[in-house]
């Protein structure tokens, strides 16, 4: 893996750490993350009108991407009613780099050499360790269900847009029609919010929309580097972002043990270069 294709991960890790911090401090997350739906589908249908269709072959993928990720939505909402974000999140991120290369392995043959399997460890172990003492506070059974269920999620998205975009032949316009399904999804929220959608300040409308283009890059340069590397490898240097937003946390939201996280950041780095080094 280039070094280049490493910075493009992990800056997409920085973006995606950015839009939870955004939905981790709003007063309703359920229409937050509506609005990042939303923020998803105003330039995506600007993007659709412009390039061309990706192969006929690969829209099943971004139909199976769209479902899934409504399924994705629906756990992470209902973790969040559950328990709290530094118990789900690491949960649910925690288990996706290994689940998207055991994927990986069985589907497309990628198998991921001994040295790798290391590092995935090792951001495994940096995740769990940058929210540990929430963790260890206990996890209720609704929650750890529904924080597994996002996790899930995660990793077969990851996996059938990883395959979907090779088989593309464009990676822009994959991208695109990824992002502009996700009308459905803010629809869905649209309508269940409808009462009070219209009641919103500006700046929270701003602000979820905000969220959505930052998400949206940062799932762009995801589905660019899976062109290149592993998709378990992709994944769990995309995991990253968990140490990102515990960093976003403690510094500007005075969350957390700084030692604690600064151990689990050296962790990942270290995992970040296993990864690098194998593949």
């Amino acid at each position: 893996m280039t070094l280049f294709v490493i910075v493009i991960i992990l800056t997409a890790a920085l973006l995606h750490a950015v839009w939870n911090a955004i939905v981790k401090t709003a007063a309703d997350r359920t229409t937050t993350l509506g609005l990042v739906a939303l923020g998803h589908v105003i330039p995506a249908s600007v993007m659709v009108m412009l390039l061309p269709l990706p192969s006929a072959e690969s829209f099943i993928y971004i139909l199976l991407s769209t479902v899934v990720h409504f399924g994705y939505y629906f756990m992470l909402g209902k973790a969040y009613q559950h328990g709290d974000l530094s118990v789900v999140y690491p949960i649910a991120r925690g288990i996706v780099p290994a689940l998207v290369s055991l994927w990986a392995m069985l589907l497309v043959g990628e198998v991921l050499p001994l040295q790798a399997w290391g590092g995935i460890a090792l951001i495994a172990l940096g995740i769990q360790l940058s929210s540990w003492k929430a963790l260890r506070s206990g996890v209720g059974r609704a929650a750890l269900g529904f924080a597994v269920g996002t996790g899930f999620c995660i990793s077969v998205y990851s996996v059938v847009d990883g395959i979907g975009v090779r088989l593309s032949g464009n990676t822009l316009s994959y991208w695109a029609w990824g992002a502009f399904l996700h009308l459905f999804i803010a629809a869905f929220v649209g309508v269940r919010k409808r009462d009070t959608l219209a009641q919103l300040p500006a700046k929270v409308w701003m602000t979820g929309l905000l969220g959505g283009l930052v998400s949206m890059t940062a799932y762009g340069l995801v589905l660019y580097a899976k062109n290149f590397a592993p998709l378990g490898a992709v994944s769990a240097l995309r995991e990253t972002s968990v140490i990102f937003a515990a960093l976003i946390g403690f510094i500007f939201l005075h969350e957390g043990n700084w030692m604690r996280r600064l151990g689990a950041a050296v962790l990942m780095a270290l995992g970040v270069a296993l990864i690098g080094l194998a593949v």
